[in-house]
Protein backbone atom coordinates (compact mmCIF):
# COMPACT_ATOMS: atom_id res chain seq x y z
CA UNK A 1 0.00 0.00 0.00
CA UNK A 2 2.71 2.34 0.71
CA UNK A 3 4.07 2.15 -3.07
CA UNK A 4 0.60 2.98 -4.30
CA UNK A 5 0.72 6.13 -2.01
CA UNK A 6 4.18 6.65 -3.16
CA UNK A 7 3.45 6.59 -6.83
CA UNK A 8 0.03 8.75 -6.53
CA UNK A 9 2.34 11.36 -4.96
CA UNK A 10 4.85 10.94 -7.82
CA UNK A 11 2.47 11.03 -10.34
CA UNK A 12 0.79 13.99 -8.87
CA UNK A 13 4.36 15.72 -8.83
CA UNK A 14 4.95 14.64 -12.67
CA UNK A 15 2.15 15.39 -13.88
CA UNK A 16 2.04 19.02 -13.23
CA UNK A 17 2.41 21.43 -16.49
CA UNK A 18 5.98 22.38 -15.42
CA UNK A 19 7.46 18.84 -15.35
CA UNK A 20 5.54 17.64 -17.83
CA UNK A 21 6.71 20.29 -20.14
CA UNK A 22 10.46 19.50 -19.07
CA UNK A 23 10.03 15.91 -19.30
CA UNK A 24 8.96 16.52 -23.38
CA UNK A 25 11.82 18.68 -23.74
CA UNK A 26 13.52 15.94 -21.93
CA UNK A 27 12.30 13.24 -24.42
CA UNK A 28 12.44 15.53 -27.74
CA UNK A 29 16.16 16.89 -26.92
CA UNK A 30 17.43 12.82 -26.05
CA UNK A 31 15.79 11.59 -29.56
CA UNK A 32 17.13 14.00 -31.36
CA UNK A 33 20.96 13.88 -30.13
CA UNK A 34 20.28 9.59 -30.51
CA UNK A 35 19.05 10.24 -33.58
CA UNK A 36 22.32 12.85 -34.90
CA UNK A 37 25.49 10.23 -35.23
CA UNK A 38 28.31 11.20 -32.83
CA UNK A 39 26.55 13.17 -30.07
CA UNK A 40 25.69 10.82 -26.95
CA UNK A 41 23.77 11.43 -24.38
CA UNK A 42 26.88 12.00 -22.10
CA UNK A 43 27.93 15.03 -24.61
CA UNK A 44 24.18 16.10 -24.24
CA UNK A 45 23.80 16.16 -20.21
CA UNK A 46 27.09 17.88 -19.97
CA UNK A 47 26.24 20.53 -22.44
CA UNK A 48 22.66 21.27 -20.91
CA UNK A 49 23.63 21.27 -16.59
CA UNK A 50 24.60 24.42 -16.70
CA UNK A 51 20.95 25.35 -18.42
CA UNK A 52 19.37 23.52 -15.37
CA UNK A 53 20.81 26.12 -12.72
CA UNK A 54 17.56 28.16 -12.61
CA UNK A 55 15.08 25.42 -12.89
CA UNK A 56 13.57 23.49 -9.86
CA UNK A 57 15.31 20.80 -8.92
CA UNK A 58 12.53 17.99 -10.31
CA UNK A 59 11.91 19.63 -13.00
CA UNK A 60 15.92 19.46 -13.66
CA UNK A 61 16.25 16.24 -13.11
CA UNK A 62 12.81 14.89 -15.15
CA UNK A 63 14.29 16.56 -18.50
CA UNK A 64 17.99 15.02 -17.89
CA UNK A 65 16.13 11.62 -16.41
CA UNK A 66 14.21 12.56 -20.27
CA UNK A 67 17.63 12.99 -22.51
CA UNK A 68 19.00 9.88 -21.49
CA UNK A 69 16.42 7.17 -22.01
CA UNK A 70 15.36 9.06 -25.20
CA UNK A 71 18.57 8.92 -26.69
CA UNK A 72 18.35 5.37 -26.38
CA UNK A 73 14.76 5.60 -28.29
CA UNK A 74 16.45 7.59 -30.75
CA UNK A 75 19.86 5.77 -31.33
CA UNK A 76 18.03 3.06 -32.57
CA UNK A 77 16.42 4.86 -35.83
CA UNK A 78 19.97 6.14 -37.19
CA UNK A 79 21.31 2.31 -36.68
CA UNK A 80 18.39 1.25 -38.04
CA UNK A 81 17.95 3.74 -41.42
CA UNK A 82 21.67 4.58 -41.79
CA UNK A 83 23.79 2.22 -41.04
CA UNK A 84 25.10 4.47 -38.29
CA UNK A 85 24.76 4.03 -34.44
CA UNK A 86 23.43 7.29 -33.02
CA UNK A 87 24.16 6.11 -29.38
CA UNK A 88 27.08 3.39 -28.20
CA UNK A 89 24.04 1.19 -26.92
CA UNK A 90 22.72 1.48 -30.46
CA UNK A 91 25.57 -0.27 -31.97
CA UNK A 92 24.69 -3.84 -31.67
CA UNK A 93 20.95 -2.75 -33.51
CA UNK A 94 23.41 -2.13 -36.40
CA UNK A 95 23.58 -5.31 -37.36
CA UNK A 96 20.35 -6.60 -38.29
CA UNK A 97 18.04 -3.42 -38.23
CA UNK A 98 19.91 -2.12 -41.20
CA UNK A 99 19.66 -5.39 -42.86
CA UNK A 100 15.72 -5.33 -42.74
CA UNK A 101 15.94 -1.51 -44.02
CA UNK A 102 17.95 -2.47 -46.73
CA UNK A 103 15.28 -5.31 -47.52
CA UNK A 104 12.55 -2.69 -47.51
CA UNK A 105 11.31 -3.64 -43.62
CA UNK A 106 12.34 -0.78 -42.17
CA UNK A 107 9.36 -0.36 -40.45
CA UNK A 108 8.46 -3.27 -38.75
CA UNK A 109 12.22 -2.83 -37.62
CA UNK A 110 11.25 0.61 -36.32
CA UNK A 111 8.29 -0.22 -34.36
CA UNK A 112 9.86 -3.82 -32.62
CA UNK A 113 12.78 -1.55 -31.86
CA UNK A 114 10.26 1.42 -29.99
CA UNK A 115 7.49 -1.26 -29.01
CA UNK A 116 10.37 -3.21 -27.83
CA UNK A 117 11.46 0.15 -25.78
CA UNK A 118 8.56 0.36 -24.07
CA UNK A 119 7.99 -2.36 -22.71
CA UNK A 120 11.53 -2.74 -21.11
CA UNK A 121 11.21 1.00 -20.22
CA UNK A 122 7.71 0.48 -18.28
CA UNK A 123 9.20 -2.65 -16.65
CA UNK A 124 12.57 -1.04 -15.49
CA UNK A 125 10.40 1.86 -13.61
CA UNK A 126 8.41 -0.83 -11.83
CA UNK A 127 11.74 -2.47 -11.02
CA UNK A 128 12.78 0.88 -9.58
CA UNK A 129 9.98 1.74 -8.17
CA UNK A 130 9.35 -1.44 -6.27
CA UNK A 131 13.25 -1.94 -5.19
CA UNK A 132 13.51 2.06 -3.81
CA UNK A 133 12.29 1.67 -0.40
CA UNK A 134 13.71 -1.60 1.00
CA UNK A 135 17.39 -0.86 -0.45
CA UNK A 136 17.65 2.52 1.06
CA UNK A 137 16.54 0.85 4.39
CA UNK A 138 19.72 -1.38 3.66
CA UNK A 139 21.79 1.80 2.79
CA UNK A 140 21.16 3.15 6.42
CA UNK A 141 23.27 0.65 7.81
CA UNK A 142 26.24 2.07 5.68
CA UNK A 143 29.15 3.80 7.33
CA UNK A 144 32.21 5.30 5.57
CA UNK A 145 34.16 1.70 5.70
CA UNK A 146 31.05 0.31 3.89
CA UNK A 147 30.81 2.81 0.95
CA UNK A 148 34.38 2.82 0.56
CA UNK A 149 34.03 -0.94 -0.11
CA UNK A 150 31.10 -0.53 -2.43
CA UNK A 151 32.83 2.44 -4.08
CA UNK A 152 36.07 -0.32 -4.44
CA UNK A 153 33.61 -2.80 -6.13
CA UNK A 154 31.96 0.02 -8.19
CA UNK A 155 35.45 0.65 -9.71
CA UNK A 156 36.16 -2.77 -10.34
CA UNK A 157 32.73 -3.40 -11.51
CA UNK A 158 33.15 -1.12 -14.33
CA UNK A 159 36.70 -2.21 -15.21
CA UNK A 160 34.96 -5.97 -15.81
CA UNK A 161 32.38 -4.81 -17.56
CA UNK A 162 34.20 -2.13 -19.96
CA UNK A 163 34.02 -3.33 -23.46
CA UNK A 164 37.52 -3.66 -24.98
CA UNK A 165 41.01 -3.95 -23.37
CA UNK A 166 40.80 -4.66 -19.01
CA UNK A 167 44.69 -3.11 -19.13
CA UNK A 168 43.16 0.45 -20.81
CA UNK A 169 39.96 0.18 -18.29
CA UNK A 170 42.26 0.08 -15.46
CA UNK A 171 44.44 2.78 -17.08
CA UNK A 172 41.14 5.04 -17.28
CA UNK A 173 39.93 4.80 -13.80
CA UNK A 174 43.35 5.37 -12.15
CA UNK A 175 43.66 8.76 -14.36
CA UNK A 176 39.85 9.25 -12.92
CA UNK A 177 40.82 8.96 -9.51
CA UNK A 178 44.25 10.72 -10.28
CA UNK A 179 42.64 13.72 -11.30
CA UNK A 180 40.17 13.62 -8.85
CA UNK A 181 42.80 14.64 -6.61
CA UNK A 182 43.37 18.01 -7.71
CA UNK A 183 42.13 20.88 -5.86
CA UNK A 184 41.88 21.63 -2.00
CA UNK A 185 42.33 18.89 0.62
CA UNK A 186 39.57 18.54 2.25
CA UNK A 187 41.35 18.27 5.80
CA UNK A 188 44.02 21.01 5.80
CA UNK A 189 42.49 22.83 3.64
CA UNK A 190 46.36 23.07 1.31
CA UNK A 191 46.02 23.20 -2.29
CA UNK A 192 47.45 20.16 -4.18
CA UNK A 193 48.35 18.89 -7.75
CA UNK A 194 47.08 22.76 -8.57
CA UNK A 195 50.53 23.88 -10.02
CA UNK A 196 50.07 27.67 -9.00
CA UNK A 197 47.64 27.67 -11.16
CA UNK A 198 44.35 29.69 -8.79
CA UNK A 199 41.55 27.95 -10.88
CA UNK A 200 42.89 24.97 -10.22
CA UNK A 201 42.29 25.36 -6.89
CA UNK A 202 38.55 24.07 -6.48
CA UNK A 203 39.54 21.00 -8.84
CA UNK A 204 38.46 20.08 -12.02
CA UNK A 205 35.18 20.70 -13.08
CA UNK A 206 33.07 17.94 -14.26
CA UNK A 207 31.15 19.58 -16.68
CA UNK A 208 34.62 20.53 -18.19
CA UNK A 209 35.99 17.25 -17.81
CA UNK A 210 32.15 15.77 -19.64
CA UNK A 211 31.99 17.80 -22.18
CA UNK A 212 35.61 17.79 -23.70
CA UNK A 213 36.07 14.26 -23.74
CA UNK A 214 32.61 13.08 -25.38
CA UNK A 215 31.43 16.17 -27.03
CA UNK A 216 34.12 18.29 -28.41
CA UNK A 217 36.39 14.26 -28.43
CA UNK A 218 33.45 12.88 -30.74
CA UNK A 219 33.09 16.42 -32.41
CA UNK A 220 36.76 16.11 -33.66
CA UNK A 221 36.63 12.20 -34.72
CA UNK A 222 33.91 12.57 -36.43
CA UNK A 223 35.15 15.57 -38.46
CA UNK A 224 38.26 13.56 -39.47
CA UNK A 225 35.89 11.34 -41.54
CA UNK A 226 35.11 11.62 -44.87
CA UNK A 227 31.70 13.24 -45.68
CA UNK A 228 31.20 9.91 -48.47
CA UNK A 229 31.42 7.86 -45.11
CA UNK A 230 28.07 9.49 -44.47
CA UNK A 231 25.47 7.47 -45.59
CA UNK A 232 21.75 8.86 -46.31
CA UNK A 233 18.76 6.81 -46.14
CA UNK A 234 16.10 8.93 -48.39
CA UNK A 235 13.77 6.16 -49.03
CA UNK A 236 10.21 5.94 -47.73
CA UNK A 237 9.37 4.20 -44.88
CA UNK A 238 6.35 2.51 -45.38
CA UNK A 239 3.93 -0.32 -43.43
CA UNK A 240 5.33 0.64 -39.78
CA UNK A 241 3.57 -2.84 -38.14
CA UNK A 242 5.43 -6.13 -38.03
CA UNK A 243 3.72 -9.01 -38.75
CA UNK A 244 2.16 -11.75 -36.97
CA UNK A 245 4.82 -14.19 -36.87
CA UNK A 246 7.59 -11.20 -36.29
CA UNK A 247 5.19 -10.27 -33.09
CA UNK A 248 5.61 -14.32 -32.35
CA UNK A 249 9.39 -13.95 -32.57
CA UNK A 250 9.90 -10.64 -30.88
CA UNK A 251 7.59 -11.02 -27.61
CA UNK A 252 10.47 -14.12 -26.06
CA UNK A 253 13.24 -11.92 -27.32
CA UNK A 254 11.78 -8.56 -25.64
CA UNK A 255 11.53 -10.56 -22.49
CA UNK A 256 15.00 -12.28 -22.12
CA UNK A 257 16.12 -8.43 -23.51
CA UNK A 258 14.18 -6.74 -20.67
CA UNK A 259 15.80 -9.08 -18.11
CA UNK A 260 18.87 -9.16 -19.11
CA UNK A 261 19.03 -5.33 -19.22
CA UNK A 262 17.57 -4.79 -15.90
CA UNK A 263 20.13 -6.97 -14.47
CA UNK A 264 23.23 -5.56 -15.34
CA UNK A 265 21.61 -1.77 -15.32
CA UNK A 266 21.94 -2.36 -11.28
CA UNK A 267 25.59 -3.39 -11.90
CA UNK A 268 28.57 -0.44 -11.06
CA UNK A 269 30.25 0.01 -14.87
CA UNK A 270 27.17 -2.44 -16.83
CA UNK A 271 24.26 0.42 -18.11
CA UNK A 272 22.71 0.13 -21.72
CA UNK A 273 26.11 -0.76 -23.96
CA UNK A 274 26.79 -3.78 -21.73
CA UNK A 275 23.15 -5.06 -21.53
CA UNK A 276 22.88 -4.76 -25.42
CA UNK A 277 26.07 -6.68 -26.38
CA UNK A 278 24.83 -9.58 -23.67
CA UNK A 279 20.63 -9.49 -24.88
CA UNK A 280 22.56 -10.28 -28.47
CA UNK A 281 24.77 -12.58 -27.76
CA UNK A 282 21.92 -14.79 -26.39
CA UNK A 283 19.73 -13.84 -29.29
CA UNK A 284 22.34 -15.56 -31.26
CA UNK A 285 22.83 -18.25 -28.94
CA UNK A 286 19.03 -18.93 -29.08
CA UNK A 287 18.17 -21.96 -31.88
CA UNK A 288 16.45 -20.37 -34.58
CA UNK A 289 12.73 -21.44 -35.81
CA UNK A 290 11.87 -23.03 -38.98
CA UNK A 291 12.10 -20.34 -41.96
CA UNK A 292 13.57 -17.91 -39.33
CA UNK A 293 16.28 -15.48 -41.01
CA UNK A 294 20.04 -15.68 -40.18
CA UNK A 295 21.04 -13.00 -37.42
CA UNK A 296 23.46 -10.40 -39.38
CA UNK A 297 20.87 -10.77 -42.46
CA UNK A 298 17.78 -8.94 -40.43
CA UNK A 299 16.57 -11.14 -37.79
CA UNK A 300 14.17 -8.93 -36.13
CA UNK A 301 15.14 -10.50 -32.96
CA UNK A 302 18.33 -9.20 -33.11
CA UNK A 303 16.47 -5.68 -32.97
CA UNK A 304 14.41 -6.17 -30.59
CA UNK A 305 16.25 -7.63 -28.00
CA UNK A 306 18.91 -5.05 -27.46
CA UNK A 307 17.09 -2.05 -27.90
CA UNK A 308 14.97 -4.16 -24.84
CA UNK A 309 18.11 -4.59 -22.91
CA UNK A 310 19.46 -0.86 -23.36
CA UNK A 311 16.57 0.92 -22.13
CA UNK A 312 15.35 -1.30 -19.43
CA UNK A 313 19.17 -1.02 -18.13
CA UNK A 314 18.87 3.32 -18.35
CA UNK A 315 15.82 2.88 -16.27
CA UNK A 316 17.77 0.22 -13.28
CA UNK A 317 20.55 2.49 -13.38
CA UNK A 318 18.79 4.69 -11.57
CA UNK A 319 18.47 2.09 -8.49
CA UNK A 320 22.19 2.67 -6.86
CA UNK A 321 22.49 6.24 -7.84
CA UNK A 322 18.94 7.21 -5.96
CA UNK A 323 19.34 4.27 -3.20
CA UNK A 324 22.98 4.55 -1.92
CA UNK A 325 24.01 8.09 -3.55
CA UNK A 326 26.36 5.75 -6.26
CA UNK A 327 26.89 6.23 -9.91
CA UNK A 328 26.46 2.99 -12.14
CA UNK A 329 27.81 4.34 -15.15
CA UNK A 330 28.77 7.86 -16.70
CA UNK A 331 25.30 9.15 -17.41
CA UNK A 332 24.74 8.46 -13.82
CA UNK A 333 27.96 10.22 -12.79
CA UNK A 334 26.89 13.69 -14.50
CA UNK A 335 23.54 13.03 -12.65
CA UNK A 336 25.20 13.19 -9.64
CA UNK A 337 26.99 16.34 -10.37
CA UNK A 338 23.27 17.73 -11.68
CA UNK A 339 22.00 16.80 -8.01
CA UNK A 340 25.12 18.09 -6.35
CA UNK A 341 24.12 21.69 -8.17
CA UNK A 342 20.47 21.64 -6.08
CA UNK A 343 21.84 21.14 -3.35
CA UNK A 344 20.91 17.64 -3.09
CA UNK A 345 22.75 15.16 -1.69
CA UNK A 346 22.53 11.59 -3.45
CA UNK A 347 21.82 8.58 -1.43
CA UNK A 348 19.04 7.47 1.01
CA UNK A 349 18.28 10.37 3.06
CA UNK A 350 17.02 11.57 -0.67
CA UNK A 351 13.66 9.58 -0.37
CA UNK A 352 13.09 10.89 3.45
CA UNK A 353 14.31 14.49 3.16
CA UNK A 354 12.80 15.14 -0.76
CA UNK A 355 9.79 12.58 -1.47
CA UNK A 356 8.43 14.85 -4.26
CA UNK A 357 11.82 14.65 -6.25
CA UNK A 358 12.44 10.77 -5.62
CA UNK A 359 8.69 9.67 -6.18
CA UNK A 360 8.20 12.69 -9.07
CA UNK A 361 11.29 11.35 -11.06
CA UNK A 362 10.13 7.81 -11.30
CA UNK A 363 6.75 8.98 -12.02
CA UNK A 364 8.06 11.09 -15.02
CA UNK A 365 9.38 7.85 -15.89
CA UNK A 366 6.66 6.15 -16.93
CA UNK A 367 5.33 9.06 -19.02
CA UNK A 368 8.72 9.69 -20.50
CA UNK A 369 8.31 6.04 -22.19
CA UNK A 370 4.74 7.63 -23.17
CA UNK A 371 6.07 10.26 -24.54
CA UNK A 372 9.01 8.62 -26.11
CA UNK A 373 6.58 6.21 -28.62
CA UNK A 374 4.42 9.08 -29.86
CA UNK A 375 7.49 10.94 -30.21
CA UNK A 376 9.34 8.38 -32.50
CA UNK A 377 7.42 6.38 -34.65
CA UNK A 378 4.90 9.29 -36.03
CA UNK A 379 7.57 11.31 -36.78
CA UNK A 380 10.33 8.43 -38.58
CA UNK A 381 9.69 11.11 -41.64
CA UNK A 382 11.53 14.21 -40.06
CA UNK A 383 14.33 12.32 -37.91
CA UNK A 384 15.74 11.00 -41.51
CA UNK A 385 15.14 14.42 -42.66
CA UNK A 386 17.39 15.83 -39.74
CA UNK A 387 20.00 13.40 -40.80
CA UNK A 388 20.70 15.19 -43.97
CA UNK A 389 21.72 18.53 -42.49
CA UNK A 390 25.61 18.82 -43.29
CA UNK A 391 28.12 18.15 -40.51
CA UNK A 392 30.21 21.17 -41.19
CA UNK A 393 26.45 23.17 -39.86
CA UNK A 394 25.86 20.74 -37.71
CA UNK A 395 29.45 20.56 -35.27
CA UNK A 396 30.02 24.39 -35.50
CA UNK A 397 26.93 25.06 -33.74
CA UNK A 398 27.10 22.36 -31.16
CA UNK A 399 30.78 23.84 -30.39
CA UNK A 400 29.62 27.44 -30.13
CA UNK A 401 26.74 26.09 -27.66
CA UNK A 402 28.97 24.25 -25.82
CA UNK A 403 31.67 26.91 -25.06
CA UNK A 404 28.69 29.10 -23.93
CA UNK A 405 27.18 26.82 -21.69
CA UNK A 406 31.04 26.17 -20.19
CA UNK A 407 31.75 29.89 -19.82
CA UNK A 408 28.45 30.63 -18.09
CA UNK A 409 29.11 28.32 -14.97
CA UNK A 410 32.14 30.24 -13.69
CA UNK A 411 32.13 33.22 -16.10
CA UNK A 412 35.68 32.00 -16.46
CA UNK A 413 37.56 31.59 -19.90
CA UNK A 414 39.60 29.20 -18.35
CA UNK A 415 37.06 26.70 -18.85
CA UNK A 416 36.56 27.47 -22.31
CA UNK A 417 40.58 26.47 -22.57
CA UNK A 418 40.13 23.54 -20.32
CA UNK A 419 37.45 21.91 -22.43
CA UNK A 420 39.61 22.75 -25.66
CA UNK A 421 42.18 20.19 -23.88
CA UNK A 422 39.87 17.76 -22.68
CA UNK A 423 38.31 17.28 -26.25
CA UNK A 424 41.87 16.61 -28.02
CA UNK A 425 42.59 14.41 -25.09
CA UNK A 426 39.13 12.75 -25.67
CA UNK A 427 40.10 12.53 -29.20
CA UNK A 428 43.49 10.62 -28.54
CA UNK A 429 41.37 8.10 -26.42
CA UNK A 430 38.87 7.18 -29.49
CA UNK A 431 42.19 7.04 -31.80
CA UNK A 432 43.75 4.29 -28.84
CA UNK A 433 40.42 2.47 -28.75
CA UNK A 434 40.37 3.70 -25.13
CA UNK A 435 37.09 3.75 -23.70
CA UNK A 436 36.58 7.11 -21.42
CA UNK A 437 33.39 6.28 -19.72
CA UNK A 438 35.42 4.45 -16.82
CA UNK A 439 37.71 7.87 -16.37
CA UNK A 440 34.85 9.95 -16.01
CA UNK A 441 32.92 7.61 -13.08
CA UNK A 442 36.84 7.60 -11.78
CA UNK A 443 36.80 11.22 -11.53
CA UNK A 444 33.37 11.70 -9.64
CA UNK A 445 34.10 8.12 -7.40
CA UNK A 446 37.60 9.51 -6.52
CA UNK A 447 36.99 12.21 -3.82
CA UNK A 448 33.84 10.26 -2.15
CA UNK A 449 36.16 7.12 -1.84
CA UNK A 450 38.90 9.60 -0.41
CA UNK A 451 36.51 11.08 1.34
CA UNK A 452 35.12 7.67 3.09
CA UNK A 453 38.32 6.61 3.76
CA UNK A 454 39.93 9.23 5.60
CA UNK A 455 36.89 9.80 7.64
CA UNK A 456 36.79 5.63 8.17
CA UNK A 457 40.45 5.67 9.51
CA UNK A 458 39.53 8.46 11.73
CA UNK A 459 36.95 6.48 13.39
CA UNK A 460 38.73 3.83 13.57
CA UNK A 461 42.35 5.55 14.43
CA UNK A 462 44.07 5.06 12.25
CA UNK A 463 43.17 0.76 12.18
CA UNK A 464 42.94 -0.55 8.36
CA UNK A 465 41.47 -3.57 9.80
CA UNK A 466 38.20 -1.81 10.02
CA UNK A 467 37.08 -2.42 6.31
CA UNK A 468 37.67 -6.57 7.04
CA UNK A 469 36.02 -6.14 10.51
CA UNK A 470 32.98 -4.48 9.88
CA UNK A 471 30.84 -7.56 8.24
CA UNK A 472 28.61 -5.55 5.10
CA UNK A 473 32.48 -3.73 4.18
CA UNK A 474 33.95 -7.12 4.38
CA UNK A 475 31.78 -8.67 2.14
CA UNK A 476 31.67 -5.81 -0.55
CA UNK A 477 35.46 -6.33 -0.75
CA UNK A 478 35.34 -10.16 -0.93
CA UNK A 479 32.62 -9.57 -3.89
CA UNK A 480 35.13 -7.11 -5.38
CA UNK A 481 38.45 -9.61 -5.11
CA UNK A 482 35.68 -12.69 -6.64
CA UNK A 483 34.98 -10.32 -9.37
CA UNK A 484 38.65 -9.62 -10.49
CA UNK A 485 39.59 -13.14 -9.73
CA UNK A 486 36.94 -14.47 -12.11
CA UNK A 487 37.14 -12.03 -14.97
CA UNK A 488 41.40 -12.85 -15.14
CA UNK A 489 40.70 -16.51 -16.01
CA UNK A 490 41.60 -17.27 -18.91
CA UNK A 491 38.19 -19.15 -20.31
CA UNK A 492 35.92 -16.51 -18.87
CA UNK A 493 38.58 -13.74 -20.34
CA UNK A 494 38.27 -14.99 -23.68
CA UNK A 495 34.56 -15.06 -23.23
CA UNK A 496 34.32 -11.68 -22.32
CA UNK A 497 36.17 -10.58 -25.53
CA UNK A 498 33.91 -12.44 -27.76
CA UNK A 499 30.67 -10.69 -26.11
CA UNK A 500 32.27 -7.82 -27.55
CA UNK A 501 32.89 -8.73 -31.05
CA UNK A 502 30.23 -7.84 -33.96
CA UNK A 503 30.25 -9.88 -36.25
Amino acid sequence: MDLIANLSLGFGVAFTPVNLMYGFIGCLLGTLIGVLPGIGPLATIAMLLPATYALPPVSALIMLAGIYYGAQYGGSTTAILVNLPGESSSVVTVIDGYQMARQGRAGPALAAAGLGSFFAGCVGTLILAAFAVPLTEVAFKFGPAEYFSLMILGLIGAVVLASGSLLKAVGMILLGLLMGLVGTDVNSGVARFSFDIPELTDGIGFIVVGMGLFGYGEIISNLGKHESEREVFTAEVKGLMPTMQDFKRMIPAVLRGTAMGSMLGILPGGGAVMASFAAYTIEKKTKLQAGEVPFGKGNIRGVAAPEAANNAASQTSFIPLLTLGIPPNAVMALMVGAMTIHNIQPGPQVMTSNPELFWGLIASMWIGNAMLIVLNLPLIGIWIKLLTVPYRWLFPAIVLFCAIGVYSTNNNTFDIWMVGLFGFIGYMFIKLGAEPAPLLLGFILGPMMEENLRRALLLSRGDWSVFLTRGLSASLLAVAALLLVIVLLPAVKRKREETFVED
